[in-house]
């Protein structure tokens, strides 16, 4: 055998393997596109520009991780959530952001867990973060992490928020960073008739808006007509002053009632956009799983929680899940709702995430909707890698 040629096939396996880490890098890079914001006229708002200054405050959103534990498979351990770990360390690193929010189903079947169970994702979700864990971050509790309304248990939510920073009893939060307000509410609980967590929930809302009224408009008390401050039975709320926009920003893991049948159309098309940045172009819509629990919710709040919610706190943008797909909408206020995409392979083939940037000099957020590798195609490199490598063994192996 021609000694260059024995060189040249010896080299083949490390040219590969060379590749295959140039590949394993490059896959797990985000691609971001702004996504111009909408009146609901239709009018475009001028674009941000995507440059960040300083003094703005840069949050990645992410929603849907659908972890599991200790019960973890080996594809899922080793393969899907070794890729979601790349992710997150590759966005943090290439995008730098200030704060990491996570909108809800942070476990896959967290409402059937026992305690110990539960610990075990909460190990998984931790290692996953990885650098995340040295900034500011925020969960919102999802259907999957608290059950549905027949198994909503006050007791197993308020141990569940104590395991994430910035929750209160009732699953709720509200924080101040750089200057912008953030309140995060138990949308799970706000479906659930006279569940006495809905009560809480509601109650911790009226507690902002009086808390915004005052700081707004510098009144030193707000009551309802009889003079008391009474827990709301059915979505009543007391006049609120506040402009439209001037409220703090809203977290949710279900979306807001959308009159619009077509209203996230514009957003589906940003996603088939945002997908031309990796091969393919076709989106999944369908939030079913082949794991997907033994039971249905509704897909978004009720008409009269959401005008609750959006006369007492009159946020100035709202960011919601739960469909696993991206949608930008805007309500008839004018109030802009956002819908995070899920970030996982469990969910959907090509996953994705949002960076909103909150600037110091106006009212306007910046919203980035971010793609990410396709399940499918980064299976179909494995595969032919394998292949490679197999052939060249064979090749070697027939010439000596």
């Amino acid at each position: 055998m021609d000694p260059s040629t024995w060189n040249w096939k010896s080299l083949l396996p490390l040219l590969l393997f060379g590749f295959f880490f140039l590949y394993e890098d490059w896959v797990s890079t985000p691609s971001c596109t702004i996504v111009p914001s909408r009146t609901h006229t239709g009018r475009e708002y001028n674009v941000v520009k995507e440059e960040k200054p300083k003094e703005d405050l840069k949050v990645m959103m992410v929603a849907n991780l659908l972890l599991y534990g200790s019960e973890a498979g080996f594809f899922n351990q080793y393969f899907r959530d070794y890729y979601m770990s790349k992710f997150f360390k590759k966005s943090f690193y290439t995008l730098k952001p200030d704060m990491l929010l996570v909108l809800g189903d942070v476990s896959a079947k967290g409402f059937e867990l026992t305690k110990i169970k539960w610990v075990s994702v909460l190990h998984n979700f931790h290692r996953i973060l990885g650098p995340f864990l040295e900034l500011p971050f925020h969960v919102v509790l999802g259907d999957r992490d608290v059950g549905e309304c027949s198994k909503l248990d006050v007791r197993s939510v308020q141990w569940l928020a104590r395991s994430f920073p910035g929750l209160d009893s009732a699953g709720c939060g509200a924080f101040e960073i750089s200057n912008v307000s953030f309140v995060s509410l138990n949308a799970v609980a706000l479906l659930c008739g006279n569940n006495k967590l809905r009560f809480s929930v509601e109650r911790a809302i009226e507690t902002e808006s009086i808390d915004f009224q005052m700081e707004i408009e510098n009144i030193s008390k707000v009551v309802d007509d009889s003079g008391m401050f009474t827990e709301l039975d059915n979505f009543r709320w007391r006049e609120n002053a506040m402009s439209s926009g001037s409220g703090p920003v809203l977290f949710l893991h279900f979306p807001l009632h959308q009159t619009a049948n077509d209203s996230c159309r514009e957003g589906r098309n940003i996603e088939k956009f945002a997908s031309f940045f990796q091969p393919g172009s076709n989106a999944l819509h369908s939030r079913e799983l082949t794991d997907s629990g033994p039971y249905d919710l509704l897909q978004s709040i009720p008409p009269n929680a959401s005008e609750y919610i959006l006369q007492a706190l009159k946020p100035r943008i709202i960011f919601s899940a739960h469909t696993h797909e991206f949608c930008d909408h805007t309500h008839s206020d004018g109030t802009r709702e956002v819908t995070v995409p899920a970030m996982t392979w469990k969910a959907r083939d090509n996953p994705g995430f949002i960076i909103a940037t909150f600037h110091s000099d106006r009212r306007l957020v910046s919203v980035s909707y971010c793609s990410l590798a396709r399940e499918s195609h980064v299976l179909i490199v494995y595969m032919c890698f394998l292949i490679l490598l197999l052939t060249i063994w064979l090749v070697a192996n027939t010439s000596a």
